[in-house]
């Protein structure tokens, strides 16, 4: 208050567990707010060899309070990578968090006949369904997983040595099964990368769940024998809905919890550009995994 600015961290991140005394936060975080009215950036706290969730902090002055309670009801409950995004084209004063008008529609209204059945089944336009889905944080929010989703089943189905790709829909579970020509089948976990890159401009997957059992902390980490392969989304810090392949096979161990991956992941010049490189790619022993 007597500086003038609030610092607000990710509700989600902190419900229902207690909130702390305190959350930290350096002076260089509080010039930034008051020199632009707006900042965001990334903390993570580490306790007892135990990282906490990447979590993605917003500091305004005053008069931008109304703008941050638009900012949190647009990004609830959305992954760290992609609320960092949004935050920072929500930095200017009136920002829209809506996606970029398509130029779709310009174009005349489609007859009844070409509609498609769901927007015939909700009697609206498409027009009207999507600005409804933008109009909606949590469902757009729903609606923005789907999309990363719907894109790397769309690239997997190109690849050639998939015979059969099923869309998981169960809680907990990874996100595709696949089946390979040879009759091997196995899982994909789907995750997005952290907005902030590295100084040497790597991509990073905070890569662990948001919670963790109270009789637990390595609950909180996958284990390795859930699914053998993770495929990174690039969006958060490219904005392009592209991927990058790794086996948890070849990806370190945590540094606490036996049989449990590193939650801290480098998507680095190892990782395979595409699926056909990754299949064409021997796995990396375990005796000679590191970081990342």
């Amino acid at each position: 208050p007597e500086r003038g600015f609030f610092v607000a961290a990710d509700p989600v991140l902190h419900s229902p567990t207690r909130m702390f005394i305190s959350l930290e936060f350096k002076e260089e975080h509080a010039r930034e707010i008051l020199a632009n009215g707006w900042h965001c950036w990334e903390r993570q706290k580490t306790s007892r060899g135990f990282d906490s969730p990447v979590e993605t902090f917003v500091g305004a002055r005053p008069e931008r309070f109304l703008d941050y309670i638009r900012f949190e009801q647009a990004t609830l409950a959305m992954d760290q990578g992609h609320r960092h995004l949004l935050a920072e084209r929500f930095a200017s004063p009136g920002a829209d968090l809506g996606l970029p008008a398509s130029s779709v529609l310009a174009l005349p209204p489609p007859s009844a006949s070409d509609l498609h059945s769901l927007s015939r089944e909700f009697e609206l336009s498409p027009d009207e369904i999507l600005s409804l889905i933008e109009g909606a944080p949590r469902l757009k929010m729903a609606v923005r997983g789907w999309v990363a989703e719907t894109h790397l089943e769309t690239e997997l189905s190109r690849v050639s040595d998939i015979v059969d790709l099923k869309r998981l829909e169960i809680d907990g579970q990874p996100d595709f099964e696949i089946r390979l020509a040879g009759g091997r089948q196995m899982r994909i976990e789907c995750k997005n990368v952290l907005r902030r890159r590295l100084a040497d401009g790597t991509v990073r997957v905070d890569f662990q769940r948001t919670r963790a059992s109270k009789t637990d902390p390595c609950s909180r980490y996958y284990r390795r024998d859930e699914f053998p392969i993770l495929a990174a989304c690039l969006h958060p810090a490219t904005e392009k809905w592209e991927f990058r392949y790794e086996f948890t096979e070849s990806m370190a161990e945590h540094r606490r919890c036996p049989q449990r991956l590193d939650n801290r992941v480098n998507v680095d010049s190892r990782w395979a550009e595409n699926f056909e490189e990754l299949l064409n790619r021997e796995t990396t022993p375990p005796s000679a995994r590191a970081g990342g």
